[in-house]
């Protein structure tokens, strides 16, 4: 059974990942190849805590596509829920996502890695149950999702999508699509599940007009 968090369940300081378009949301998961050795040491303190967070963060990236050095304020933390161990020494696992968090300081310290303390509290509906989209026109955004689809030649199982929820549906979209960096904090930073619906299309009709170069879903 999923673990269950509070706001007062929710730590202080947690260790945080900084990785260009890797996306983490609330009740979604994220799977990622650990083999860096400070995110291999991340990784291995964080199995050590009763919570087992780790913040997905994204890097600023310049207009012309230079990482910045800076982070953005605003992350996502996911619990360690599966892990793989590779015979080279890599780790396969998943983050499932819990909430939001907005960076308030940098920690200095002698972990290889970074770790930061957070405020939770603008982010408590993602503790909540799944959110609902009033406005969520199903066969108006799969028309789109389509037009997407086959522009940037992806491939998806289209009876599955039909089928799902609309938030897994939104989320798990926002998390696959080939977006840049800073589309993906614009989903990330949305305040509500029909906000991110919104920016979603706008993303996906802003690429329909050649706005944007495709690519292929990880």
């Amino acid at each position: 059974m999923a673990k269950k968090f509070s706001l007062a369940d929710l730590p202080e300081t947690i260790p945080v990942f900084p990785l260009p378009g890797a996306l983490l949301l609330p009740r979604a998961r994220l799977p990622l190849n650990i083999f860096e050795p400070r995110y291999l040491a991340m990784l291995e303190d964080a199995l050590k805590t009763q919570h087992r967070l780790i913040g997905m963060i994204q890097p600023i990236v310049m207009p012309e596509g230079r990482a910045s050095g800076r982070l953005h304020r605003i992350g996502c933390a996911g619990r360690l829920t599966a892990f793989q161990e590779t015979e080279d020494g890599r780790y396969l696992i998943t983050l499932s996502g819990i909430s939001r968090f907005r960076v308030m300081a940098m920690q200095e310290g002698f972990t290889p890695y970074l770790r930061a303390d957070v405020d939770w509290s603008s982010f408590d509906r993602d503790l909540g149950r799944a959110e609902i989209d009033e406005d969520f026109d199903r066969a108006e955004f799969l028309a789109v999702l389509a037009r997407y689809f086959a522009t940037a030649q992806l491939s998806s199982d289209w009876d599955s999508l039909k089928e799902a929820d609309e938030e897994l549906l939104v989320n798990s979209l926002s998390i696959l699509c080939p977006f840049d960096p800073e589309e993906k904090q614009a989903l990330l930073e949305a305040p509500t599940l029909t906000n991110r619906r919104e920016t979603l299309v706008t993303l996906m009709e802003f690429a329909l007009r050649g706005g944007g170069e495709e690519g292929t879903l990880q």
